[in-house]
């Protein structure tokens, strides 16, 4: 991919015990960047003292502020061969992600950039505004066989850049013009802005939608996932989903240990109420930095219950913080994991959730004439 990496004009390392509106704590290096900053704290701890002996009150350093890069991409669609996805290939329109949930698998993928997995992936966002024209090309090539396109497999596509941006919607457009079948998987009610593509999607069987929900607890989900949509908020945008007649579910992911999963029932029970049809879950994944970052804000925000999560996560990955293996990494392993498999089962059987699960139809993708590209969507 093309880019034009932002030039860092501040080095926020970090932990840091206030940063509104951010989910990171701090900003460590990049694993590849060829000299890293490391805090001292025989020098920390100095300025501690200095400022014990002044006056004027020692300010902690503010949260940087978003940007966004324009980024001319060389190529669109992302494949995969992971045989635990229901897909091979995704479109990603942003790099990073607003939303801030520090838990995010997909905050490592900022380091082959050289920025942090930390704050910079919150706050150095990078646009695909090509993204749209390279997937019309892309489509039109004579060996392109349709298959499900997931939006949403890395970063959110509904993030807050996509109201400004609008690359998304682009994209949806697209595919709505291909006939191509399409998965959406978002925490942002944005995604009710392109209404009008998705009944015409899903009237041909092409689109279905699901809102990640992690916890109905406010005050948890606010330090988790801090510009996300509230968990109501997202509920609702469910039930305009489903009320629209575009096929909506609920993915209850990350399932923290001791933290979250006791909201697994009750999350399934409201989106079920609000019209889903499907649900999945996810329990929490800590591969690379990822790791590191969710320690941070456990003991800033939870404490008391540090050593109980961390342990938990340790029994459903075999002793391990982590694992990679595929059938295993989205769920675990181990008695507890099972138990959630268990708990989940049982609470689709009762809600009616997963009866039916219409494959989406990809028998309809047709390439329309070039001069079309830039008409209208009907």
């Amino acid at each position: 991919m093309a880019h034009a990496s932002p030039v860092r004009t501040e080095r926020l390392q970090g932990p840091f015990a206030d940063l509104k509106g951010r989910g990171a704590r701090s900003n460590r290096d990049s694993r590849y960047a060829a000299a890293v900053h490391e805090l001292d704290p025989d020098y920390l701890e100095a300025c501690r003292l200095d400022a014990l002996d002044t006056v004027a009150p020692v300010s902690t350093p503010a949260a940087p502020r978003t940007s966004i890069t324009i980024e001319q991409a060389r190529s669109i669609i992302s494949r995969n061969q992971s045989p635990d996805i229901p897909f091979d290939r995704s479109v990603n329109p942003y790099r990073g992600c607003e939303h801030g949930c520090v838990y995010c698998y997909a905050r490592p993928t900022h380091a082959y950039l050289g920025l942090s997995p930390g704050l910079d992936f919150e706050t150095r966002l990078f646009a695909k505004t090509n993204a749209a024209a390279l997937l019309d090309a892309q489509l039109r090539k004579p060996g392109y066989r349709a298959a499900v396109l997931a939006l949403g497999a890395n970063t959110d596509p509904y993030q807050p850049a996509e109201q400004g941006h609008g690359i998304t919607r682009e994209v949806l457009q697209v595919l709505a013009r291909f006939g191509h079948p399409v998965t959406i998987t978002t925490k942002s009610a944005l995604v009710l802005r392109d209404l009008d593509i998705l009944q015409s999607l899903a009237r041909r069987n092409l689109v279905r939608v699901q809102l990640s929900i992690g916890t109905l607890d406010r005050s948890i989900a606010r330090s988790l996932e801090p510009r996300a949509n509230t968990p109501v908020r997202r509920l609702e945008a469910i039930a305009e989903l489903a009320q629209a007649g575009v096929p909506a579910g609920v993915i209850v992911a990350p399932l923290i240990p001791a933290l979250t999963d006791t909201d697994l029932e009750a999350v399934l029970e409201a989106a079920a109420k609000a019209g889903a049809s499907h649900a999945a879950y996810t329990v929490l994944r800590l591969p690379l930095e990822v790791r590191d970052l969710f320690v941070e804000w456990l003991r800033q925000f939870a404490p008391l219950r540090a050593e109980r999560v961390m342990s938990l996560v340790r029994q459903m990955r075999n002793g391990a913080d982590y694992q990679s293996q595929f059938h295993t990494r989205m769920d675990g392993t181990g008695v507890y994991a099972r138990l959630l498999q268990q708990r989940f089962a049982l609470a689709c059987q009762r809600l009616r959730l997963n009866q039916e699960r219409a494959v989406l139809d990809a028998t309809r993708f047709a390439v329309p004439p070039a001069e079309s590209a830039q008409g209208a969507l009907f």
